[in-house]
This record gives structure tokens, C-alpha cells and sequence, in this order.
């Protein structure tokens, strides 16, 4: 065998025990007549010994050669350490090298396979097997695994079944663009990869199997950002027989088991705000809870005032940063030099200083009275010592602005704190989204989200204002998981198809098999997907889902590592029947 026991399993309890182990060389520090090596593998390290008195010579000289990542196999005896490493599981013994076999040699590696390297991102992705070796990454792909198992258990226990539905599936208009694979038995016809299970997890609830999960596989073909790649990870769940009510409670229940089991922490609660609301309060549809600031509007206390900064514009609003009256103007100067930048795109910053003695400082001091920042300060729930910071504009593109501002204060501040967590559930969002381009209606979320039942009137009347039975539940910040009530009538279903400009043909020859189905007796249904990726980065209290993929793709959708993206040579393009470019050969 090649090992009786792992890297990281010996201790005082096996002295003087004959044992076998492999793994790589991580270091190899020869002092001439004596060597010490740190074995390791996945479950740690294991300090070696070989001297010239009580190692075989021949062992000892085939050690003189080994370098860093060698693959050995050593025999020896397991003895107490004269030097103890308190820092590692097995750093009060040492095993006595009596044999050592060299299964792999290695090159020297291109950066130091240690927790702190000094290989750049894309270079440990170029060479992602060798990163995989480092204890971060595979930390995190072992917390991703037991987050992942926690998932499985709990809605095994709750009655979910896990069905795999296809990946080769029909691409659709509708939504993110799809990643297309040509079809070489069907000339010029293309299956779509599936960005999201959706209408199959449907057709299971049609098919009388109650409670469906998968941890599934989705495609995207859109811009990528730190938390997003073209190939994710959901944990897709769908419920039949159930209002929204009873998604929120059993998602509550999930949520609430992985803080528990994963970081040891008790959720009691779970606040509901509307869409309408988040935005008015937050400025976007997935607010960081772990702080206040929450927006105060101004326009009835700071327009006509004869300043035209404000009183020109829809929207004045503002956000109390607490205990941020001490920044210095060098500060503030380069805070208005931020809300300038072009990702944020303000005019300018108008800040109000609440001083710890009631006076206040202000940047538009001349056409303000103390009275005036004082109501201001009021509305805001100022208190002495904040800073209220202040944007005014056009209303979407306002809020939009002071969300990001209010993000980077919290992240100044140091109140987003990973050790926190916050959840928050969205409910009530718009059922459309008119888009100016097209002159159309496009779903807020998919075309078979059913609309509030109390709104069902308005979609013949007044379709902008109808809400979708949606939700999104929303941790730290960030969309963890989105689901809604399914449309399950046929008829419904159509008519919403009309609202999005389907003709009824374009309508059958997408979504044909859906609304066949639902004259078959389709039952009441609803569900939600997590993204496996976000969540396990967040509860691992990062942000950047790429730390927790084992093999991802860089911000430009490339896997380094093989080089994909590729070109297809000119026959495998001949019987994919797809037209080669004028500098490929026949």
C-alpha cells in the first residue's frame, strides 16, 4: 500500500509505530549530515528525519536530490520530536526515514505552493492544479463540499427529491444569451445550455413529484464581473401545492440550518421589504443590513432655497454616516472626487457636518441657515459627530449613485463585517420592465412568473403596475437566492406571452410544450434557486466567487489553465455543417 496513514494523522499516540506515508515534498532542509523534510498531502503535514547514523546511506544520499512537489513514499518509525511545531496537528512527532521511494519527480514550480505565494491570479490560474495544492483553496473547496452536503441533507430530510434534468435543451429569447452547441445530426439547428432548469422543474411539478431539488450546472453568456462566471452553480428547488408563504418559510428553515450548522450562528430573524420600498430606502434591490444609513429625501426641506444645484432637480436625498463628522476636508475633497468618477457619474457631493458641540458645517453654508442643516440633520436622525452626505438628480440615476456611496462609506467604516449576517427578503417586485428600445414589455424575472393574484385585473388595464408573486432573499448585500409563484394556468400563461410581444406561433414554437402540459391538470407551484457559488463565498466571508470554483474562468470568460475557448480545426466544422472563416484551409 502506499499509505498507512494520511499526513496529517500522526501524534504521540502511534510512537514507535512502523508506518508508510506519500505525498509532496514541500520543503527539504538539509544541514549536511542531517535532513528534514515536511511531507504533505490534502490532510496536513509531517515532518520527516534522515541522518547519517540512523538512516540506511543509500536513503540518505537518494535524499540529498529531493526537491520541492518530488511525490515520495517513506517507511520509517514514528518518534517524539525534540523541537515541537505547536501549530500544526502532528508537530510533537517526526517519523525516522528507514526507506524512501521517489514515485514522481517534479519541476520546480512556478510559485511558492504555500498559504501566502508569490504567484499573481493569473499565473496560479494558468497552473490551477498546483494552486488546488495551496491550504486556502483547498480550504475553500472543502468548506464549498460541506456546505454543499449540508444543503443535500436538509431538503432530503424535508422530502425534496433531486432529479437531473437535460443540459442540451431549446434556446429561448428570453432572459441572458445562451450559449449554443451545433447540432451535427440536424443540419443548421442548435441546442441551448440551460441557464437556469426552469421550465423542467415546472413539467416535474406537472408530473406529481411535489418537492424537486438539484444542485445543477447553469450558462450565461454575459459580461462577467468578481462574483459571476459564464458556468455557475444553483441549488434549484421547486414546491407544488404552495403559496408564497410557504417558500418563505421553508427557504427561511434552509438559510437558518447552514448558518447554524456551517458557522455556528443563530438567525431568529428574517425582514420583508417591498421592492418599492428598497429602492426608495436603499437605492437597489439588495441592501447590506449590517448598517443603517438608510436614505432620507430632502426635497421638501432643501429645494426653494434659492440654491439651483438643488432645486433644478428631481431628487435630493441624503444618508447620515455615523460618527464621520471628524473627517478631515482632505478627505471629503477626495470622497467628491469618487462620486465624480465615471463608474459613479454625480455632479458633485454637498456634505453637512453634525458637530459634537449641536453647531453644524456645511459646504453650501451660504445659502443654508444653522436652522435649515438642523431640520436637515431631523429628517436625517443625525446625530452629533455624523456626517450627512448628500446627492441630488434625476431620481433613478440619484438613488443608483447614493447606493454606491453608501456602500463605500460602510466599507470605510468597516461595518460590513463578513462575521455578520443579515438576511432580508424582497418581495412585491414589478411583473414588467418596459424597454424604450424595443417599445415592449420584458419579464422583471422570467415569463412564467405568476403576478400578485390581486393584481390580475391590472394586466389588461394598467400592465406596468402590476407586481409579480416574486422574491428574492437577500444576504449582506447580495442576491443569495430568487424564485416566485409559477404561472399554471394555460390561458395565463398565454397572456402573458401577448404582454411580452410573442406572437401566438412564436409563442407555440417556444413555449408550446409548457402550455400543452398545463391542460394536463398542473397543480398550484412556486420555487427558488440559490446560487451555490455567492453563497458559499459569502458564509466564507468573501465576496469573489472565483476563490471558491476549483476551476474558473478569468474576467474575460477564459479558462487559462487549458486554453478555452478554442478554434475547431476545419473538418469538425465541415460536419457541423457551420461555414469556416477565410483563413481556415479545407
Amino acid at each position: 500500500m502506499y499509505r498507512t496513514h494520511n499526513c496529517g494523522a500522526l501524534s504521540l499516540e502511534h510512537l514507535n509505530q512502523k508506518v508508510t506515508l506519500s505525498g509532496w515534498v514541500q520543503k527539504n532542509r538539509n544541514k549536511g549530515f542531517i535532513i528534514w523534510i515536511d511531507l504533505r498531502d490534502r490532510y496536513g503535514i509531517t515532518q520527516l528525519v534522515l541522518d547519517e547514523e540512523r538512516t540506511p546511506k543509500s536513503i540518505f544520499d537518494s535524499a540529498q536530490g529531493l526537491g520541492r512537489e518530488f511525490v515520495i513514499q517513506v517507511q520509517g518509525t514514528v518518534i517524539e520530536r525534540e523541537s515541537k511545531n505547536p501549530n500544526i496537528t502532528t508537530g510533537a512527532i517526526e517519523v525516522l526515514v528507514e526507506d524512501l521511494k521517489i514515485l514522481n519527480p517534479s519541476k520546480t514550480p512556478p510559485f511558492t505552493i504555500e498559504n501566502e505565494t508569490d504567484g499573481g491570479e493569473e499565473l496560479r490560474m494558468q497552473y490551477r492544479y498546483l494552486d488546488l495544492r495551496r491550504n486556502p483553496v483547498k480550504a475553500n473547496l472543502l468548506f464549498r463540499h460541506q456546505v454543499s452536503m449540508a444543503v443535500r441533507n436538509y431538503l432530503s430530510k424535508d422530502g425534496f427529491i433531486d432529479v437531473e434534468t437535460p443540459y442540451l435543451i431549446k434556446s429561448t429569447p428570453e432572459g441572458a444569451r445562451d450559449f449554443v452547441v451545433p447540432s451535427r445530426m440536424n443540419e443548421g439547428q442548435f441546442y441551448a445550455l440551460p441557464q437556469s432548469p426552469q421550465t423542467f422543474k415546472q413539467l416535474l411539478m406537472v408530473g406529481g413529484l411535489d418537492k424537486y431539488f438539484q444542485i445543477v450546472k447553469c450558462f450565461r453568456d454575459e459580461d462577467l464581473r468578481a462574483d459571476r462566471q459564464p458556468e455557475f452553480t444553483q441549488i434549484d428547488c421547486e414546491m407544488a401545492f404552495v403559496e408564497q408563504e410557504d417558500i418563505l418559510a421553508q427557504f427561511e428553515g434552509l438559510t437558518r440550518h447552514l448558518l447554524k450548522e456551517i458557522k455556528g450562528i443563530d438567525i431568529a430573524d428574517f425582514p420583508r421589504i417591498t421592492y418599492d420600498e428598497a429602492i426608495k430606502t436603499y437605492g437597489n434591490d439588495k441592501p447590506d443590513i449590517r448598517f443603517e444609513m438608510k436614505f432620507c429625501e430632502l426635497n421638501a426641506v432643501a429645494q426653494g432655497k434659492g440654491f439651483g444645484v438643488f432645486d433644478s432637480q428631481e431628487l435630493v436625498v441624503g444618508i447620515s454616516v455615523p460618527g464621520a463628522a471628524e473627517m478631515s476636508r482632505k478627505e471629503i475633497d477626495a470622497l467628491i472626487d469618487w462620486v465624480k468618477r465615471p463608474q459613479i457619474g454625480a455632479k458633485g457631493l454637498v456634505y453637512v457636518k453634525c458637530n459634537a458641540d449641536g453647531s453644524f458645517k456645511s459646504s453650501v453654508d451660504k445659502f443654508f441657515s444653522p436652522e435649515d442643516l438642523s431640520t436637515w440633520a431631523t429628517h436625517c436622525q443625525a446625530k452629533a459627530g455624523d456626517l450627512i452626505l448628500i446627492l441630488s438628480g434625476e431620481i433613478k440615476t440619484t438613488r443608483t449613485q447614493l447606493s454606491a456611496l453608501r456602500m463605500e462609506m460602510a466599507t470605510r467604516l468597516g461595518l460590513r463585517k463578513p462575521e455578520v449576517f443579515a438576511p432580508l427578503w424582497i418581495t412585491d417586485f414589478p411583473l414588467l420592465e418596459w424597454d424604450e428600445e424595443s417599445k415592449r414589455f420584458h419579464a422583471m424575472h422570467h415569463p412564467f412568473t405568476a403576478p400578485k393574484p390581486e393584481h390580475l385585473d391590472l394586466l389588461k388595464t394598467d400592465p406596468a403596475a402590476v407586481k409579480a408573486n416574486a422574491y428574492d432573499l437577500v444576504l449582506n448585500g447580495n442576491e443569495i437566492g430568487g424564485g416566485s409563484i409559477r404561472i399554471h394556468d394555460q390561458e395565463l400563461q398565454s397572456q402573458m406571452f401577448d404582454l411580452l410581444g410573442f406572437t401566438k406561433e412564436e409563442a407555440q414554437a417556444q413555449f408550446g410544450f409548457l402550455m400543452d402540459a398545463f391542460q394536463f391538470g398542473a397543480p398550484p407551484h412556486g420555487g427558488i434557486a440559490f446560487g451555490l457559488d455567492r453563497l458559499v463565498a459569502i458564509l466564507g466571508g468573501e465576496e469573489t466567487i472565483r476563490d471558491f470554483i476549483a476551476f474558473p474562468k478569468n474576467n474575460s470568460g477564459r479558462d487559462v489553465m487549458i486554453d478555452a475557448p478554442a478554434p475547431l480545426d476545419a473538418l469538425q466544422l465541415k460536419e457541423l455543417n457551420l461555414k469556416t472563416t477565410s483563413t481556415d484551409k479545407e
